[in-house]
């Protein structure tokens, strides 16, 4: 099973709120996930990113491959950063 690291999308017309979740990629966007990690609220008035990084560490040091937003998103917040440091450490 390939798990992605993607968003969910939620919320009304123009008002998009999305949850990052690790996910089945053979599941449609909205549907199945198996973990949420966080969210994100890309509105400029009330933007917002939080992510569990604990979470996020763990499904990324599984095998499961974040999705270009989403790697954005976990670089901002320095989280794939310690990933790559916790990779070097270990070889």
């Amino acid at each position: 099973m390939a798990v992605k690291i993607r968003l969910k999308r939620g919320g009304s017309k123009q008002r998009p709120f999305y949850r990052i979740v690790a996910a089945d990629s053979r599941c449609p966007r909205d549907g199945r996930f198996i973990d949420t990690i966080g969210i994100y609220n890309p509105i400029p008035a009330e933007y917002e990113v939080k992510i569990d990084e604990e979470k996020a560490l763990y499904w990324l040091n599984n095998g499961a491959i974040p999705t270009d937003t989403v790697k954005n998103l976990l670089s901002k917040q320095g989280i794939i950063k310690k990933y790559t440091e916790s990779k070097k450490e270990g070889k």
